[in-house]
């Protein structure tokens, strides 16, 4: 089973606000979560089926979206809402398999192989789960069931919300192929545009083309494709929870073009703060450390560079992040900044070298007792203490164990 959260941004503020008393459902009217024009981060988050019907898409600059439909109610993000949403609807789905797998925070694919003399036939499983999400938590789904949990996201997609979709291997030449071969996994903008400059326009017509043609044209990436056509995928659902990652990142848009270091080793500290604590919910280590830069001039470019030994702590990463903002950096007025990290390894062992430091595991487990503050309490519970008094002078772009300061909250 595929299963997909109906316009879950909107959703689920939508659940939150009428649970504290708001007269207005924003899945009803025209209404879309998006970020702050003022902030530069204007752009369409999410939307609900009423503003779909304006023509607003997701991605949409604010002010477009506000042409189409002058009356239209903009709410902003709340991604600690989001993951409490997303984390309560995980927590319902696991007890009905023991293997849950993650795709993204509102998708989850669960294999419900065996699971039918506890809870009945897929398809009547299925609208228990959906019609429980939509009782206890609020908002709705949809669910998808196939063979594969290719088959079964593409069936979670055939018609929405709140409805069960089946796509088993016999329903694939009538339900599957008609659809535009868009609507296929991986087939993105570019390859669409090949795809139809060889007049494979539909999923049927990519199923049907001669696979040595499609090698021809995208070498092994045309053989993944027209197995992707004829449903054919067999990767498991992970039982952990988290699917396999390559990389985490963060960036933002700042309110402000950034014309000197001070505030930029501020934010990139505040964006590496946020990777490496998903890197260590993830049980990851990263060996590969990028830092991106884009100026007040639209123009971007980027600076990466490997670790001599794979690391989760937030002032290893931090470190490495410093220097290479330092070395790629142009002078420029910039707009916007991201961190990421990539080559994911396990965190249950790491060799160590000759040059690392003595208190790395001290500082590890430093890190690793901040995430249990912020996740209980908040993340604002406990920060470092530069991003909380205005100032910030980064000694070998390094930070240290007594750089937090604890707030009121939980004193």
């Amino acid at each position: 089973m595929h299963i997909d959260v109906n316009s879950a941004f909107l959703s689920w503020q939508a659940v939150y606000d009428l649970q504290r008393g708001a007269d207005v459902d924003l899945r009803e009217i025209p209404a879309v979560v998006g970020g702050s024009q003022e902030e530069r981060r204007g752009i369409v988050l999410a939307k609900s089926i009423p503003a779909k019907a304006f023509g607003i898409q997701t991605g949409e600059i604010i002010w477009q979206a506000k042409q189409k439909c002058p009356g239209l109610v903009v709410v902003p993000p709340n991604y600690e809402l989001y993951m409490k949403a997303s984390n309560a609807l995980y927590n319902l789905i696991k007890e009905y398999s023991p293997k849950v797998q993650r795709f993204s925070i509102d998708e989850m694919f669960l294999d419900y192989t065996g699971m039918e003399p506890f809870f009945g036939e897929a398809f009547e499983a299925a609208h228990k789960i959906k019609d429980r999400i939509k009782k206890e938590l609020g908002f709705t789904v949809n669910i998808g069931i196939g063979g594969n949990k290719l088959t079964a996201k593409i069936a979670g997609d055939l018609k929405k919300p709140d409805m069960v979709h089946t796509l088993y291997d016999y329903e694939i030449p009538s339900k599957m192929w008609p659809l535009p071969v868009e609507d296929l996994f991986m087939v993105g903008r570019r390859t669409k545009k090949k795809l139809y400059d060889i007049n494979v326009k539909t999923i049927g017509d990519l199923a049907n083309t001669d696979i040595k043609f499609l090698y021809s044209k995208f070498k092994s990436f045309g053989n993944l494709l027209w197995k992707y056509a004829n449903g054919i995928e067999d990767s498991p659902v992970a039982g952990s929870g988290i699917t396999n990652i390559k990389g985490i990142g963060n960036s933002t848009t700042i309110r402000f073009d950034v014309d000197d270091k001070k505030t930029a080793f501020k934010v990139l500290l505040s964006l590496t703060e946020s990777v490496a604590m998903r890197l260590r919910a993830a049980k990851a280590c990263c060996s590969v450390v990028s830092v991106e830069i884009r100026t007040s001039q639209l123009n971007c470019y980027s600076h990466q560079r490997k670790l001599m030994t794979p690391t989760c702590i937030t002032s290893e990463i931090y470190a490495t992040v410093a220097e290479l903002f330092e070395e790629c950096w142009r002078g420029e007025r910039i707009r916007h900044l991201g961190v990421r990290v990539s080559d994911l390894s396990g965190d249950d062992f790491v060799q160590l070298s000759l040059f690392d430091d003595r208190n790395r595991q001290k500082r590890e487990a430093l890190d690793f007792a901040i995430d249990s503050i912020r996740c209980k309490y908040g993340k604002n519970s406990i920060m470092r203490a530069v991003l909380s008094d205005g100032e910030f002078s980064p000694v070998s772009g390094g930070v240290g164990e007594d750089d937090y300061v604890m707030m009121g909250s939980i004193l």
